[in-house]
């Protein structure tokens, strides 16, 4: 997450972590089966070989009576996943592209986003209806696309978001483009703690566009 992918050699992380290179390539041969290794730990927030979908967490959430309550708890889970696994799946597309075997793994970190956000999707109609213009391929590119890396790391990093306020954003935001009826309640969104000041200067904050 720091060095970037290319940059980051495994005799670096074997140092840092106080070992020796033939230990870490013993545990997990090359350098793209260990960040294959660091970002399943990273979105799963443990050892534990379990599925995500399979998880207590989708349970609680497939329990639900509700849109509003599904969502509470999808947010609160990708939230946390984001914050440990973000800027590790990032790292991933960037070596993408100097390494062929980091392509195979993007391309199925893409296909895993997809996968949940058709269960979201499900889940969601399960409990409400899409709005009329709104096919089912189409909430999903919409979860999908709400649910990319870049777009957690650029507002809690770049604009200063909290972890609870993407969380909530991404319930609202889901709600509100997908669901016939919007059963979330009005979310007013806290201003980010900083921002660097030549975002600050370009911020003009009575437009309201963004």
């Amino acid at each position: 997450m720091r060095s970037g992918y290319a940059a980051t050699t495994m005799r670096a992380v074997a140092s840092t972590a106080g070992v020796s290179v033939p230990t870490v390539e013993l545990v997990f041969g090359t350098k793209s089966q260990l960040l294959r290794a660091a970002i399943g730990f990273a979105i799963r927030g443990d050892a534990e070989p379990v599925p995500m979908l399979q998880r207590g967490w989708a349970r609680e959430a497939s329990a639900t009576g509700s849109a509003a309550e599904f969502l509470a708890i999808v947010g609160r889970v990708l939230a946390d996943s984001s914050v440990r696994s973000a800027g590790l799946v990032l790292a991933a597309f960037e070596g993408a592209n100097v390494d062929e075997s980091m392509r195979v793994l993007a391309d199925q970190l893409r296909a895993q986003r997809a996968e949940t956000a058709l269960w979201i999707v499900d889940g969601l109609m399960r409990r409400s209806s899409l709005r009329s213009e709104m096919t089912r391929d189409q909430a999903i590119d919409t979860i999908w696309l709400l649910m990319d890396p870049h777009g957690f790391c650029a507002l809690t990093r770049d604009r200063g978001w909290t972890r609870r306020q993407f969380e909530r954003w991404f319930a609202d935001s889901v709600s509100r483009l997908l669901l016939a009826t919007t059963e979330m309640p009005s979310i007013r969104m806290q201003p980010p703690t900083s921002v660097t000041p030549r975002t600050k200067t370009a911020h003009n904050p009575k437009d309201t566009r963004s």
